[in-house]
């Protein structure tokens, strides 16, 4: 069997990247909705994820466009920092440090039941999913364009 050419490797990191735009894209689209239009005040976690979400939605979408495989190199520290945020803030939403979504008192509530998807995954939850993922998607991009 023969390895597979450097193109065909690219193509692949290009199918990568599009995915990973398009979890970025559609969380920072979502956060938009959720705020601006249903009117739901984001907690002060919401708004640093939403920190460095927004940009990522940016930048892999130039690395999109440009068939940019290196963007892992900028964009993993970016969804990293977004998923510690995230796993903190869902961890304070599950109640394992101190009472449960404290933090959230200012400005909106993760707590609300209007702030569930399906009325089962909090958003704080969703933001840690979406984040996992990109993540997932930028090491695999990183182990494709090393190769």
């Amino acid at each position: 069997m023969t390895a597979p050419s450097n193109k065909a490797q690219l193509f692949s990191a290009w199918h990568l990247l599009l995915c990973a735009w398009a979890l970025a894209l559609v969380a920072s689209l979502s956060a938009l909705f959720i705020g601006e239009v249903m009117g739901q005040a984001p907690c002060n976690l919401c708004w640093f994820q939403r920190v460095f979400m927004f940009p990522l939605a940016i930048v892999l979408g130039v690395a999109c466009y440009r068939s940019d495989a290196t963007v892992w190199r900028y964009a993993l520290p970016v969804a990293g920092l977004g998923w510690l945020v995230a796993l903190y803030h869902s961890l304070l939403y599950f109640g394992v440090f101190g009472d449960s979504i404290q933090p959230c008192g200012a400005g909106g509530s993760c707590s609300s039941s209007n702030m569930t998807i399906f009325g089962a995954i909090a958003l704080p939850v969703l933001s840690l999913i979406v984040f996992s993922l990109i993540c997932m998607l930028l090491l695999m991009i990183s182990r494709r364009s090393t190769q």
